[in-house]
């Protein structure tokens, strides 16, 4: 019987041996060879593999704002690795088996590369050229894959390359094809991507045996990224519909649906976005970010006033499930966006807000909704407040180079001179207010001050020893460990940290009335720190407020000449900037009465009577025309109301206006473009015969864009071009236009 067993043994032994070899074409050197490399090498390369994809969509962070990408990976530019080792007789661009050994895996796709070769190597059985093992066709495939995602695309193709020379008829030859034309796509070469793709889709279909849905979705995914990387919009939506008719990869099927609307919203075709983004929103097995910012996107591309009211209560519930509180900051600027359309500016800039508190709100999101919050200030004309938005804008956005980024520079570049000179005249009012009171009133509005100061330290320091108190009841506070729960005046530890800081702040107090004033302090008890601190506290000491107050009357003077000067400046940039005849109209009536500088007095009558005559107002516009007339009437100004439409025959010295006009310049120089701007708007009037005009004019044109939009700088310069096209100036102006129309 032991014979028995150890001849069986033995045959085992010789059998397993003879089937190890890969160079004896028999059914048991086959079937052991392809059952090893699937189940054993191939299944933990493909799990490898598997678990690299899933880190790519786990780990790709989508920009919404953007059009999506159809494969969610960003390779490199300028990384593709070629092979420096090649196996000719394999044509897969890998090298020895000891030379792999030694290369440890760093990824899950460099693990599956790895699985890959060392199937190729060691149960490959090509014999007589003819590969007998059934499962390596699907190793180079692997092979090739795993390459795609390590940015490995020509060593990936030349895999590729061999499976379709070398196994025509496998049944993975169409998936081989896909592969190939994406990885030709990477590498720019999207034409033969296209053709190759065109030949096994449209061939394919007119043959009685069709292609697999599954194929079918992959190929149109890979025209649409060809064509992408093409420039050809319709070809990239025809494909997207054609590889969304089956959505049997829900990822790539949710992504694909997503990009199409998309496209449509960028072609404004909101109706059809619409019907796109509602199919993802019902599709079942979409990935949940899709189908929340479908939600979003159809909320953002609706054109009907009648279905605002049920997307706002769409949006409100999904607000209010706790799933999507990492969606919350883009709930709530969609909210927000949909009152505004609404003229519910109040509700509107609520919802703006709480998109800005949101936690783990996204930067970008940030830029996007302090964008529009500046900008509904801005419409409000409350500029000040616009100003600050868009600085907010400025400093949280990531890349300055933006376009829409630079716009909003330039808007909060605009708003900084008016900035500026509105804080002047607000500040000055202040102090010269103050000062125009007497010693009491002084003495009683800083009294009120500081009360209002100590009131609220006081608050704040109450509202931090409740916190002590009570924070381990919440938070487990080690000043209560122990005593969870208990009333402070009963917690000694607590009680003894609560006199000390009481001490630090306030001092050794006696318990009486008004005892938070300074006179109250005792010093004999105090201890030196809190002295220390209550002494040289000024924030609670009157006479250092009054000390501040100006009395000389030269300071009260030049405080009141530089509030007129940024009055007058106000007026201009009102009217000349922001086309706002109010505002203008308001800060020029005022410097008027304010007895400002004799040389300020003209061009205050003057620019206020061309804003009431631009607004329509003839009594008013009539009446600082009269002052003109009557006052000033040997004036330009006088000679160009009384002939508008004739030329200013009055001569004005050339080199004056040249000297003038290199003044201009070393402004603008020296970056101070708002500031050229205006004193070449008043200067103008005063030279309208000179030949130098055009000169000043594109300068002027320069100058607004250095600060505002293209669209105003191109105006400027096509105002220049038509009325001085005969110019040197006229034609330098268009051919800046013709350049920036291309």
């Amino acid at each position: 019987m032991k014979y028995i067993k150890k001849i069986i043994l033995i045959i085992a032994v010789f059998t397993v041996l003879y089937a190890c070899s890969t160079k004896k074409d028999t059914v048991i050197n086959r079937n052991f060879h392809a059952l090893t490399t699937k189940f054993n090498v191939l299944f933990n390369g493909k799990e490898a593999f598997k678990a690299g994809l899933e880190g790519i969509n786990n780990g790709y962070v989508d920009d919404y704002f953007r059009q999506l990408p159809i494969e969610p990976i960003e390779f490199e530019e300028d990384k593709i690795i070629i092979p420096t080792y090649s196996r000719s007789e394999m044509g897969a661009g890998f090298g020895d088996e000891s030379q792999e050994e030694e290369k440890k895996a760093a990824t899950p796709f460099e693990k599956a590369e790895e699985k890959a070769v060392k199937a190729i190597q060691r149960h490959g059985m090509n014999i007589n050229g003819i590969e007998r093992n059934s499962q390596i066709d699907d190793a180079y495939l692997l092979l090739g894959k795993a390459r795609y995602y390590s940015q490995r695309f020509i060593p990936a193709i030349e895999a590729f390359n061999y499976v379709i020379a070398n196994y025509p008829n496998a049944n993975l030859i169409a998936e081989t094809k896909i592969w190939r034309a994406k990885t030709n796509i990477r590498l720019d070469n999207e034409e033969f991507a296209i053709e190759s793709m065109k030949l096994l889709l449209q061939v394919k279909d007119t043959l009685e045996a069709d292609l697999p849905d599954e194929i079918k979705e992959q190929g149109h995914t890979a025209l649409a990224m060809a064509y992408v990387k093409a420039d050809s919009v319709q070809k990239v939506k025809k494909h997207l519909h054609l590889a969304t008719k089956t959505l049997l990869n829900k990822e790539q099927g949710a992504r694909n649906l997503f990009i199409l609307g998309q496209i449509y919203a960028s072609e404004n075709k909101k109706d059809s976005a619409i019907m796109v983004f509602k199919r993802l929103e019902n599709f079942k097995k979409a990935p949940y970010k899709f189908k929340i910012h479908a939600n979003i996107e159809i909320a953002k591309n609706s054109t009907k006033d009648s279905s605002t009211v049920a997307l706002i209560e769409k949006m409100q519930k999904l607000i209010k499930n706790r799933d999507n509180r990492p969606y919350l900051d883009e709930l709530y600027f969609q909210v927000g966006f949909l009152h505004e359309k609404n003229d519910s500016i109040k509700i509107a800039i609520e919802n703006y807000n709480n998109s800005l508190q949101a936690k783990n709100g996204s930067n970008k999101q940030k830029t996007f909704t302090y964008e529009r919050l500046g900008n509904l200030y801005f419409k409000n004309d409350d500029y000040q407040l616009a100003s600050a938005y868009y600085d907010s804008v400025i400093n949280v956005a990531s890349d300055s180079l933006n376009l829409r980024i630079r716009r909003v520079k330039r808007k909060h570049k605009n708003l900084a001179s008016l900035i500026k000179f509105e804080n002047v005249v607000a500040e000055n009012d202040s102090i010269l207010k103050i000062a125009s009171l007497s010693k009491e009133e002084q003495e009683l509005f800083f009294q009120k001050h500081i009360d209002k100061l100590k009131k609220e330290d006081e608050e704040a320091a109450q509202l931090k020893l409740n916190q002590i108190a009570f924070g381990s009841t919440f938070g487990g506070n080690p000043l209560q460990s122990g005593k969870q729960g208990k009333w402070y005046f009963y917690n000694n530890q607590s009680l003894g940290f609560g006199k000390t800081e009481f001490l630090k702040v306030w001092g050794n107090r006696k318990l009486e009335d008004d005892w938070r004033w300074s006179s109250k302090i005792d010093f004999n008890n105090a201890d030196e720190d809190s002295i220390q601190v209550n002494t040289k506290d000024l924030r609670y000491d009157l006479a250092s407020y009054l000390e501040t107050i100006p009395t000389n009357e030269k300071v009260i003077d030049t405080l009141k000449m530089d509030r007129n000067q940024a009055l007058y400046e106000l007026g201009i940039i009102y009217k000349e900037q922001f086309k706002n005849p109010a505002f203008a109209i308001n800060r020029l009536e005022r410097v008027k009465n304010l007895n400002p500088k004799e040389e300020l007095i003209l061009p205050i009558n003057w620019h206020l009577y061309q804003v009431y005559k631009e607004i329509e107002e003839e009594s008013k516009s009539d009446f600082y025309k009269n002052v003109i007339l009557t006052k000033y009437s040997n004036t330009v100004f006088a000679k160009i109301i009384k002939n508008p439409n004739e030329i200013i025959t009055e001569e004005v010295a050339v080199n004056e206006v040249e000297d003038k006009y290199k003044e201009f310049y070393y402004l603008y120089k020296e970056h101070k473009y708002q500031e050229t701007v205006k004193v070449i708007v008043d200067y103008l009037p005063t030279i309208q015969n000179s030949k130098l005009i055009p000169k000043f004019e594109l300068l002027r044109a320069y100058a607004i864009g250095k600060y505002t939009d293209e669209k105003a700088y191109k105006f400027a310069l096509e105002s220049v071009a038509i009325k001085y096209a005969n110019t040197e100036e006229g034609k330098k102006a268009r051919e800046i236009v013709k350049q920036l129309n291309k």
